[in-house]
């Protein structure tokens, strides 16, 4: 998906396997390589300290929502979003080699992915052990060589812990997207999705006074500036005060754009743009 990068070196929350490291491999070029770190935390400190050139975190779910970790990190550090890829998620039942679905009576993954593959695995007679990830369920599912147990995560997964995939699309629902960020200390945006347009997310801060949301929402609106997210976060040590995070269509070059945030700036306490970058359509994958 990415034109003008190669040999770079991407951060990602969890084990090796994850939906997460799928996703870089997905949107990087081949050759990059992928460094998995135990924490969201973790991987905004390797871009900074200069580990990794790029990190991958998911920020939102498609049926689960929001990721709030993320969006409180985003505030933290000062990192850039180059980039956005909606990553459709399959959920797969796999076990030990010469393993058949008949032979399996429980299955392990992370509790999100149990609850998204509900139906199917009532219908399969398997009894759901929530463990704390998806890729790591598949690890232990190798380490402890249980012929009698299946685990739920990525093909990717599979394919690192040399196991069968026993069913595909097990989720419930299909439309199961997780939207990714990709952050840099880089504000290069990333090429590959220019067709589609530009996303500019911003995060900003307004007095606790009646209508102050309704006039800085109304920048957009008089403008006829697409917003496609907003989200609202506590602000530490000021009791019911919001961060208001907001996604929107349009590059921070654009005329139309600084306008609106020139006005939004007059009414705002705080604000910063947290990047301006190529729009990834999932509807180009969603049939993948």
């Amino acid at each position: 998906m990415i034109k003008n990068l190669v040999n770079i070196q991407i951060s990602f929350q969890g084990e090796l396997g994850a939906y997460s490291e799928a996703a870089a491999l997905e949107y990087f070029p081949t050759g990059s390589k992928t460094k998995p770190y135990h924490s969201f935390d973790d991987v905004f400190q390797s871009i900074e300290i200069g580990d990794c050139s790029h990190g991958i975190i998911p920020i939102e779910n498609s049926l689960a929502g929001s990721i709030h970790r993320n969006y409180d990190l985003m505030l933290r550090h000062n990192l850039i979003i180059v980039g956005e890829y909606h990553y459709r998620v399959k959920h797969c039942l796999m076990a030990l080699p010469g393993v058949k679905i008949t032979d399996i009576n429980q299955v392990h993954s992370h509790p999100q992915a149990l609850a998204q593959c509900e139906e199917s695995i009532t219908k399969l007679n398997l009894s759901p052990i929530p463990e704390y990830d998806t890729a790591g369920s598949a690890r232990m599912l190798r380490e402890n060589k249980n012929m009698n147990a299946a685990a739920i995560a990525s093909k990717h997964a599979a394919e690192v812990y040399k196991l069968e995939v026993l069913a595909e699309d097990l989720e419930d629902n299909p439309l199961n997207y997780t939207r990714f960020l990709v952050i840099s200390q880089d504000d290069t945006p990333l090429i590959g999705s220019e067709q589609y347009g530009f996303k500019t997310s911003i995060v900003f801060s307004l007095d606790n006074k009646p209508g102050s949301l309704f006039k800085a929402l109304s920048v957009f609106a008089l403008r006829d500036i697409d917003l496609t997210k907003i989200e609202s976060r506590p602000i530490p040590g000021r009791p019911w005060e919001y961060s208001f995070y907001i996604d929107f269509i349009g590059l921070i070059s654009d005329s139309v754009c600084q306008r609106a945030l020139e006005h939004l700036q007059e009414l705002a306490t705080f604000l910063r743009v947290l990047g301006s970058y190529p729009r990834h359509n999932y509807y180009s994958q969603s049939n993948g």
